[in-house]
């Protein structure tokens, strides 16, 4: 039984992935590059499955806490990576991925779990509490990390100064462990609440065993995600490059590789009759995306004395405060509908068109 579940799918696919990227065969060739895809996409699928043994163990907040803390710690250690090589685009790249993950999770997880939920359901319910909790901490880091850098005068140019960095930086780890503490200890009952949906048999919670070596497996696999999309990237680079479109999008790829574990997650938690589970999921991450890489990208920044710009331009502005707008709506009554999920795809649509053509 224990040989069968080390030659599991989900065991064998983050070994191989690690073994094909550390022997460097991505980039040789059009084959490897198409192998290094699909080991990648079976790689994003094992980590949903470890992502759900460990939450089925935990059980809600902490499961989807623990995963979006997971994959925010691997988002800013790319991020690092890629700033320190002094690559081209560098001093924008923070931004161009915090700000990609952010409108991907709110109208793209977000709207599609809507859509899904609603096909099967046609009306899901949650706690509207939650909602407003995630979004009044949300709101505020945004506006505190990606527009209001536009308008301080202490320096030229949409950038904060060591000081005003560190002060942001203290705010967004006051604003998350606040959220925290919310979700966890005093109102834990916000964030759960009783399916309708009875017909689902629960399996009994994994041992504490199967669930320690989900967890380990879930870490290697979000990095062997972060790698793969990272080697990838040249490949990724070169296709943006041919289509004419700018270097933005690069960010938007791979933002998207980056979240697809999250995402699926979410989507599956939503056709489950589990929208409550896929809200935590969506709004937990881009709080989680926002409030602790800005931080570490400081740290990192300040040390190494790395220039890099916060500030989005008007046209992001319109679109981010178009998102947060129709996502407060859209969770206002603590209940969805088709609709709510439609208009956040287009607003998704909309923000795809114009980073394409701007």
């Amino acid at each position: 039984m224990k040989f069968r579940n080390l030659l599991h799918w989900t065991v064998i696919f983050p070994i191989v992935s690690s073994l094909f990227y550390l022997l460097g065969f991505l980039n040789d060739t059009i084959f490897a590059n198409i192998m290094g895809g699909i080991l990648l996409f079976g790689t994003v699928m094992a980590a949903v499955h470890h992502a759900e043994v460990v939450a089925h163990r935990v059980g809600e907040p902490y499961g989807t806490i623990i995963l979006a803390i997971c994959i925010t710690i691997l988002e800013v250690g790319l991020i690092v990576s890629f700033m320190l090589s002094g690559s081209e685009g560098a001093m924008t790249y923070a931004r161009d991925t915090v700000f990609a993950a952010v409108m991907l999770i709110l109208n793209g997880i977000l709207g599609i779990c809507i859509v899904a939920g609603s096909m099967k359901y046609k009306e899901q319910f949650f706690m509207r509490s939650s909602a407003t909790t995630y979004l009044v901490s949300l709101v505020a880091i945004l506006v505190l990390t990606l527009i209001l850098p536009n308008y301080t005068s202490s320096v030229r140019g949409p950038f904060y100064t060591e000081t005003q960095l560190v002060f942001i930086s203290l705010a967004c780890l006051v604003i998350y462990g606040s959220f925290l503490m919310f979700q966890t200890v005093r109102h834990r009952n916000y964030f759960i609440v009783a399916e309708a949906d009875k017909t689902v048999h629960e399996a009994d919670p994994p041992s504490n065993l199967k669930t320690v070596a989900s967890l380990v497996l879930l870490v290697i696999c979000l990095a062997v995600v972060i790698f793969m999309a990272k080697g990838l990237s040249p490949v990724i680079e070169h296709f943006v490059e041919t289509m004419g479109a700018p270097r933005a999008l690069v960010g938007v790829i791979i933002a998207s590789v980056v979240l697809l574990p999250e995402g699926l997650a979410a989507i599956r938690a939503a056709r489950n009759n589990q929208i409550q589970t896929s809200i935590n999921l969506g709004l937990g991450s881009a709080l989680a995306s926002v409030g602790l890489t800005i931080p570490a990208i400081s740290v990192v920044c300040i040390i190494y004395d790395i220039p890099f710009v916060l500030g989005l331009d008007m046209k992001s502005i319109i679109m981010l405060a178009l998102s947060v707008f129709t996502v407060m709506l859209s969770l206002s009554r603590g209940k969805t509908n088709h609709l709510y999920g439609a208009v956040l795809l287009v607003n998704l649509a909309a923000y795809i068109f114009y980073v394409i053509v701007p």
